[in-house]
């Protein structure tokens, strides 16, 4: 599965990639440009016969009135093609996961101060999961993809954008059909294989609801020679875990989408390579999708690595880190007595982040991000390390904002982000919003020397 988002690598970060040289219609010099749009003009008959046949493809496809930038029919309409059929969850596994998770959130009051976050615990199926997580996998792509589509249709020069008027949002009909073909191919992956609904790290399922895919959790016991009942136990503790984060700190979810927007907007496109590969393209091949997924896998089509793309994705991989840390940190302390399998389970979790799991391949599919394990236990570190000194209040009062929070550089270095935010007092941190506001007071004062050093502002 590609790391990069909707199959498009960062071509920056290929070293074997041909960066042009040579003849061919792919050189400079040669005739034509984007779509069959060169600098000296382009051919009508060619533009009308291309619109022509991709109105054909859609209609065949049977797509309709599809809009936006991924076309979900299409995705759901695959992912349950991969998914196939899957057998009904019986009451005694729906039964079973509900009372694991009842007893994990017993122990998991003691590990952390976040009171239980769902209201209540479901058993899914792999259809079930995604009915349940398509919403926030929109609002997840929808972002990244709405950057890719805007840039196919500016790509074209101005007086073929005049020329086509209303049919230009075929281009972005287009772009749509391919995403979403390539996301439904890995939901439908993915379903058949995610344990819970918090898999990935992210609150993909309604806020209020834990779920376990019993399927998948059994498939899963039997590669750890424990008992699926303790299996089941840990899973389950972590998936109120992560309900109890995300229900009760407030602005975490809406973060981690504003991040993913942020990468979003730092998308850009090499449109000289985009017209240097089109100039061979044959219009007929925009009917056949084999050809069209062909087409759009070319390197030129790939988005290219910004700053602030590289900032974005650093914000949201720690971002993420944290979260995850967190949880291994508080299911850790409220099992690790309880349940003698807990520590191997553990590991077992980790190796499966690091040997990239189906949940890490997918989001690094969509949204360009992989998850690196390196972060995920030193976070864990972190969060421990920060347990010890400052206790299960003061650990969890940093969430009370996102200025608390860790950064990349405090994972590396947990002792210095601890005697920074505790100003070398562990006791501080019964307050965290008192920290909060000495952090800000600080800030303004060093805002303001350096207004000083500067001079007045100009009137």
């Amino acid at each position: 599965m590609s790391n990069s988002p909707f199959g498009f690598s960062n071509s920056d970060d290929d070293p074997d990639k041909d960066k042009g040289s040579g003849g061919g219609p792919g050189t400079p010099g040669g005739g034509g440009g984007a779509f069959g749009f060169g600098a000296e003009g382009f051919d009508p008959a060619a533009l009308g016969q291309m619109f022509t046949q991709m109105g054909q493809m859609f209609s065949g496809m049977g797509t309709g009135g599809a809009s936006g930038p991924v076309n979900y029919d299409v995705a759901r309409k695959l992912a349950l093609q991969q998914i196939g059929s899957s057998t009904p969850v019986r009451e005694g596994s729906r039964t079973a996961i509900v009372d694991a998770a009842h007893l994990a959130e017993q122990w998991l009051n003691e590990a952390t101060i976040l009171p239980a976050g769902a209201k209540r615990t479901e058993a899914w199926t792999p259809e079930e999961w995604l009915t349940n997580t398509l919403d926030t996998w929109k609002r997840l792509c929808d972002p990244v993809a709405e950057q890719i589509s805007g840039m196919w249709t500016s790509a074209l020069p101005p007086e073929a954008q005049q020329m086509v008027g209303p049919m230009i949002g075929m281009l972005g009909q287009m772009g749509g059909m391919a995403f979403g073909s390539q996301l439904g191919q890995a939901l439908g992956q993915l379903a058949k294989e995610v344990l819970t609904s918090t898999d990935i790290g992210l609150p993909l399922g309604p806020s209020d609801t834990a779920a376990l895919l019993p399927s998948a959790v059994a498939a899963f016991s039997e590669g750890t020679e424990l008992p699926e009942r303790e299996v089941l136990v840990f899973l389950a503790a972590r998936e109120v875990a992560h309900h109890r984060l995300y229900s009760h700190v407030p602005w975490l979810r809406q973060r981690v989408l504003a991040t993913v927007e942020e990468y979003a907007r730092g998308i850009r496109m090499d449109f000289g390579a985009i017209e240097d590969a089109a100039r061979g393209i044959d219009p007929s091949a925009l009917t056949d999708p084999s050809q069209l997924e062909k087409i759009l896998s070319q390197g030129a089509f790939e988005p290219q690595t910004t700053p602030e793309q590289k900032a974005a994705l650093e914000r949201l991989e720690t971002l993420l880190a944290l979260v995850e840390g967190w949880v291994d940190t508080v299911v850790t302390a409220a099992l690790g007595e309880r349940l003698p399998g807990a520590s191997a389970l553990s590991e077992t979790m980790r190796r499966r982040r690091a040997s990239g799991g189906p949940a890490e391949q997918t989001f690094a599919t969509l949204v360009g991000l992989e998850l690196r394990p390196r972060k995920v236990r030193e976070a864990s570190n972190l969060w421990r390390t920060l347990t010890e000194a400052a206790g299960i209040e003061g650990r969890d009062g940093v969430w009370a904002h996102p200025d608390l929070l860790p950064d990349a550089s405090d994972l590396d270095e947990p002792s210095s982000f601890i005697d920074r935010l505790a100003g070398g007092d562990t006791g501080t941190f019964d307050d965290p919003i008192a920290q909060l506001e000495e952090f800000e007071r600080k800030r303004a004062a060093e805002k303001a020397d350096g207004d000083d050093e500067n001079g007045p502002a100009p009137a």
